[in-house]
């Protein structure tokens, strides 16, 4: 069994707060357990450990001057954005429990992905060698990038539901300067909001993972928190 923290819209740098702590304590005897974060993010950009400064195509001050926070972080992968309208699982797991394999963990996390857009009728595929994330087409829908820590998952994918897709023009996304890159909405040929896909992505990622899925409180994950602190 699993914790389901469902949220709005929130600060990039508040969540990847949550989630150390959540990966401190994971280990810990009476910890949180296993929890997937779904969210939506306030305009953001974020460099991963292959991320070259150059893949921000406009300077990083003219950027928080517009809004958008910038955040040099430890998972995987290029640069990324994120934003309102794209839905964000930060899956903080123990890979004990399932498999110590993170290439089966990536894969898993696609496979989720992949399931729930077919839902919508979308024919998703992911790629091989280190082509992470989720296609339709030449085009990437949504985008991974994890880090194990003591074989605890934290970080995750974002998936394009119905973002602002002028916003990833100020990148290149995950280093590759060819990359297309698409949304549920541009797809579908109509509006889609995340609210539609939130409890779609749940299940499948209950039934990928085979566990079941128990809704938690922020306030219930931070008390419990402050009590392990």
């Amino acid at each position: 069994m699993m914790r389901l923290l469902d949220l709005g819209v929130e600060p990039y740098d508040v969540i990847l707060d949550l989630q150390r702590r959540l990966v401190r304590s994971r280990r810990r005897e009476g910890g949180v357990g296993d929890v997937l974060i779904l969210l939506e993010h306030e305009p953001t950009i974020t460099l991963g450990r292959k991320a070259r400064d150059e893949h921000v195509l406009i300077p990083w001050e003219e950027l928080r001057a517009k809004g958008f926070q910038v955040h040099r972080v430890e998972r995987g992968g290029g640069v990324t954005y994120h934003g309102p309208g794209q839905l964000v699982g930060y899956p903080i797991l123990d890979l004990t429990g399932f498999r110590r394999d993170v290439g089966w963990y990536v894969r898993s996390l696609e496979e989720v992905l992949i399931r729930t857009l077919a839902d919508f009728g979308l024919d998703a595929k992911s790629r091989t060698g280190d082509m992470t994330g989720v296609w339709i087409g030449n085009a990437k829908v949504a985008a991974i990038g994890a880090r194990i820590r003591d074989w605890v998952s934290y970080h995750g994918f974002a998936l394009n539901v119905d973002p602002d897709m002028d916003h990833f023009g100020l990148i290149v996304p995950c280093g590759l300067r060819d990359t297309e890159v698409t949304s549920m909405a541009e797809e579908l040929r109509r509006p889609v909001a995340v609210t539609e896909v939130r409890p779609i992505l749940a299940r499948r990622f209950s039934e990928v993972f085979e566990t079941t899925l128990e809704r938690v409180s922020w306030e219930q994950v931070n008390r419990h928190l402050r009590c392990l602190a």
